[in-house]
Order: C-alpha cells, then sequence, then structure tokens
C-alpha cells in the first residue's frame, strides 16, 4: 500500500513509521508511506507556502502553487483527499474503502486553510476525522493512515483480530474484553467466558456487542432496529 502525505512537516511522521503497526508494516514491505515537503517546491529563498486571504481577515492561507507544483511532480497515487473539517466524516467504511484499492494520498492543511482551487481542481475529495480543530492535518493524517494500513492484509498477525474489532461486524461496537486472572480484587470475569461453550461465548459476545451499542452509540443502533433473534439475546443474557 503506497500512501504520499503532502505537508510543511513531513517530520512529523517519523516518530509514527517508527513505532508499533506501521513500523512493522513499513519494514515488511506492506507500507510505503512518502512524505513530501510542500516547501521544497516554494519559489523564493524562504521558502514560502502560504499568502494573506483574499478580501482580509487572520491569517494565512496554503497557496495553491506549490501544491499543484508537487502534485504534478510526484505523480501521487489516487485519490488525493484535502485533511479538513469540511470534508466527508472519516470512519472505518472510508478505511474499507481505501484499503481495497493500492494507494491513496492526503494533503495536510495547515494555517486558515487551504486555497479553495486546490480544493476544487487537485484534489479528488476531502475527509474529515470530527468536529473539532486540530493545527493542521498531520495528526489527522497518521490517524488515517493507521486506520486504513491495519485493514491491509498481512500487518496485523490475527486476521481474526481485525474482523471482531468494533464497527468492523455489522457496525456494532466490540464486545467486552477479558484476561486473566479470573479474579481481580473481587471483580470476577463472566461465568460464559471461562464455560468452554463456545457457542454460548459466541451467543454472549453478539448480545454484549448490541447492548454497548444501544447504550452507547444509539445513532449507530436504536432498539427498534433489532430483530427477534438479537432480541432473544438480550433476554438470554441481561446481564451483559
Amino acid at each position: 500500500m503506497r500512501i504520499d502525505v503532502f505537508t510543511i512537516f513531513p517530520g512529523y511522521f517519523d516518530s509514527v513509521l517508527s513505532t508499533s503497526i506501521l513500523g512493522r508494516a513499513s519494514d515488511a514491505d506492506l507500507l510505503d508511506l512518502r512524505r513530501h515537503d510542500l516547501r521544497d517546491w516554494a519559489t523564493d529563498r524562504h521558502r514560502t507556502v502560504d499568502d494573506t486571504p483574499f478580501g482580509g481577515g487572520a491569517g494565512m492561507v496554503l497557496a495553491p502553487e506549490p501544491i499543484f507544483d508537487a502534485v504534478a511532480d510526484v505523480s501521487p497515487p489516487r485519490p488525493l483527499l484535502l485533511l479538513s473539517p469540511g470534508g466527508r466524516v472519516f470512519d472505518q467504511s472510508v478505511a474499507q474503502e481505501l484499503a481495497a484499492g493500492e494507494g491513496f494520498s492526503l494533503l495536510c492543511g495547515r494555517y486558515e486553510g487551504v486555497d479553495q482551487r486546490v480544493v476544487d481542481r487537485c484534489c479528488d475529495g476531502e475527509l474529515s476525522i470530527g468536529d473539532y480543530v486540530l493545527g493542521g492535518g498531520e495528526a489527522a493524517a497518521a490517524v488515517v493512515v493507521e486506520a486504513v494500513t491495519r485493514l491491509v492484509p498481512g500487518v496485523v498477525g490475527n486476521e481474526e483480530s481485525v474482523d471482531d474489532e468494533s464497527f468492523r461486524n455489522e457496525g456494532l461496537l466490540e464486545y467486552p474484553q477479558y484476561t486473566r486472572p479470573a479474579d481481580f480484587r473481587g471483580d470476577v470475569v463472566p461465568e460464559v467466558l471461562r464455560s468452554g461453550d463456545h457457542g454460548r461465548i459466541a451467543r454472549w459476545r453478539r448480545a454484549a456487542a448490541l447492548r454497548r451499542t444501544l447504550a452507547r452509540r444509539p445513532d449507530l443502533l436504536g432498539f427498534d432496529d433489532l430483530d427477534d433473534a438479537d432480541r432473544a439475546l438480550l433476554d438470554e443474557f441481561p446481564d451483559t
């Protein structure tokens, strides 16, 4: 998977690439993360990539010329997506879409934003990781890169762990997880998980995922959305 990132802070991603899943994916040639410093395409000795906004106002705007020139020279994999509060909300389904391709590219905004002509004529779309303001798109890009990369076959050692995660199973939150000891300071792991009855465990996990999603993310699932089988599971395991 090749991912190109256009940014004025390419060093931001050094630590991202040297740790955990992304580091292993890079070492195994499963991830080819290429960082491009937009200042390399500036035309003045100060390596300027921004300017004041037309119409006045606070802050600076990333200028179009360095971005257009960088994209033309690099010919990055498409789609090229701008990290922006006004973009499509990035969720697991978007991560799956991007992971299904051979690569994509990200443009990290900065300052007060990016010249609109970049959005209209250079990018293929916009992505937002949430309704809040960051200093730039680098943190958002790191989120997108990790979420997508871990879906690439071979990146996560146990493929079943990816399939069982939150939002992968019909958009449900993941069921609670436990490990040893079975009794920690009087807080005991549910008996069903220690029973060895795998069919019952599977039903309990489904019920727990349903109940957790109903309680925490009613925007994802409402009680009226449940079918008879799922309602029966909630009745079978009332304490999940």
